[in-house]
């Protein structure tokens, strides 16, 4: 009996592992520096002339969901966009699009900040289990704003405006740091964020804001202070280079083997990941702006724990684990933000990966054979870390879910490529009952 299962088209990357990688490879601007900054034009009321944007799907969508709430925005070239927030409208921003990016929640601080009040949809993006937003409403609460959950919507509303407060968070949150910034910036008086994030992100805001006229002091410190200004005007702002696909292209060099220089980027931001590849046995050369990777391969294992900056960067524990998989020895990597960032590991082990995970935390015993397999994305690093293990492996890997990829990479398949691997992406015809 026939089953009425239609084919479906896919996209997928194929990769055949074992080529070394050779040449340089240019670093886009910062994809969770530029989100931040992209809903933070909203408090201008103004044009804005973003530069170094990376043309990846999270931005993408960011610039949409400002059109369609009234934002003018006009691509210059590639990489730089206008945007206009004159006649933008509070509380119309399209909730299927919002539920596709955790970084949507931004919309709330920008709202509250210039409306003093907000209505945005219930963020998405990648799932590592539970991630509240319950500092972010701790932030607003402190304020001045009231906040409700309804029928999907977080709502806030500051009946007497927003008056700057002294806010203490128990953990460093990026998101709940950037929220605060942008509610504060135009609020009466002075707020002072305690315990804040301090990843270089937070500083590009920070940046930002004062090159449009606002007050803030003690960005990429523990205590920020944000003196509220009655108005901000527009500007033109370059993004800073994004350390963690500079970090992607250092662990894949140092996986697959050969000599690889990373361009346009921020050496300073990269001490955690150069310092963990030289134990490995990696040798890094560094430069102004670039380094330069050498590797024939013979790695040591090591022991890692993301914590947030200047620690080792969660972002970059998927790879820096399939880099580990042909490393000596046996490897530790603990995860200190997420409760649930280990499932692409089963992937892995799709490939020949010997890893065994307990809560938080992962052995890497390394040095078994590894060979190519049918393997998924199951968020945006762990798809960085299923690539970097098909360059390292033997034969050939089919990975789907790239769109998940594409959230923050922008031409990762053809940048590789061009150093030497042998990869392509297509669009395969396939059952339902055979998508991985």
């Amino acid at each position: 009996m026939a089953d009425n299962f239609e084919s479906v088209a896919i996209d997928r990357i194929i990769i055949n592992g074992g080529k070394k990688l050779y040449g340089d490879v240019y670093i886009e601007g910062m994809k969770n520096a530029a989100l931040p900054i992209i809903f933070a034009t909203i408090l201008t009321k103004s044009k804005c002339v973003i530069e170094n944007l990376p043309s990846v799907s999270d931005v993408i969508l960011s610039l949409r969901i400002l059109k369609d709430m009234g934002a003018s925005v006009k691509y210059i070239d590639d990489t730089t966009v206008e945007i206009d927030t004159e006649n933008f409208e509070y509380g119309t921003a399209p909730y299927d699009l919002v539920s596709k990016m955790r970084a949507s929640t931004y919309l709330l601080g920008a709202e509250i900040g210039r409306f003093q009040k907000a209505k945005v949809g219930w963020p998405g993006g990648c799932d590592f289990g539970v991630r509240p937003i319950d500092l972010h409403i701790k932030g607003f609460e402190a304020l001045g704003a009231k906040v409700s959950i309804e029928s999907g919507y977080i709502n806030a509303l500051a009946e007497n405006g927003l008056i700057g407060n002294q806010i203490y968070f128990d953990v460093a949150s990026v998101g709940a740091t950037v929220n605060v910034m942008l509610a504060s910036v135009l609020a009466e008086g002075l707020t002072v964020i305690e315990n804040a994030a301090r990843e270089p992100h937070i500083v590009d805001l920070a940046n930002f804001f004062n090159t449009c006229g606002a007050n803030i002091t003690g960005a990429g410190t523990s205590v920020i202070k944000i003196r509220g200004v009655k108005k901000l005007h527009g500007c033109t702002y370059t993004i800073i280079p994004d350390m963690i696909e500079a970090g992607t292209f250092m662990v894949a060099a140092a996986a697959a083997g050969g000599k690889v220089t990373i361009k346009n980027i921020i050496p300073k931001h990269m001490e955690t990941v150069s310092t963990k590849l030289a134990e490995m046995g990696v040798d890094i050369e560094e430069y102004d702006d670039a380094i330069t990777v050498i590797s024939d391969q013979k790695m040591n294992g090591v022991t890692i724990k993301t914590l947030p900056y200047p620690g080792f960067p969660t972002d970059m524990h998927p790879q820096f684990s399939a880099a580990l998989c042909f490393a000596d020895g046996i490897s530790v990597v603990s995860e200190g933000i997420w409760e649930n960032r280990f499932k692409y590991t089963d992937e892995l082990r799709k490939m020949g990966a010997n890893i065994m995970v307990e809560g938080k935390t992962a052995t890497i015993t390394g040095g078994f054979k590894m060979t190519g397999a049918r393997v998924k994305a199951v968020d945006l690093r762990g798809g960085a870390a299923v690539i970097i293990a098909a360059l390292a492996a033997e034969g050939t890997s089919e990975i789907t879910g790239i769109e998940i990829i594409e959230r923050g990479y922008h031409d990762i398949v053809n940048k590789l490529a061009a150093l030497g691997a042998d990869i392509h992406k297509d669009r395969v015809a396939v059952s339902p009952l055979n998508i991985v």
